[in-house]
């Protein structure tokens, strides 16, 4: 097993890096839909290495917007992948508008993850 702290910030990585790249380039590129798809990979991967250390479900917080936020990554990349594939310019330019929103809903439960993970040591 890997440690889930490792996934998850290979998640916060890839997925900060293409929403930002995104937002700064103007425009979805296909690099930005890879790092994209790295992030939700990534987050999947970590939320299953957590599930497995908690064996299993627990109601809480950051179990209910992590849910959230890993629904809203799978959309986004979806809805990305189509947006490249239809190459429609002003589709791609606009884009961006909601990548932003959906970082930031991400961002929460990453960082109430963080925060248990550092009560947890001390």
């Amino acid at each position: 097993m890997v440690n889930p702290g490792t996934a998850m910030l290979l998640a916060l990585l890839a997925y900060s890096t293409g929403v930002w790249a995104e937002r700064l380039a103007g425009g979805l590129r296909p690099w930005h839909l890879a790092a994209f798809w790295v992030g939700l990979a990534s987050d999947t991967w970590g939320t299953d290495q957590m599930f497995q250390l908690a064996a299993g479900w627990h109601l809480s917080l950051h179990a209910l917007t992590g849910a959230i936020a890993l629904g809203l990554m799978a959309v986004h990349a979806v809805w990305a992948s189509v947006v490249v594939l239809r190459k429609e310019p002003q589709a791609r330019a606009h884009f961006h508008r909601i990548s932003l929103t959906v970082w930031a809903i991400w961002l929460v439960p990453f960082m109430t993850g963080a925060m248990m993970a550092l009560r947890r040591r001390t």
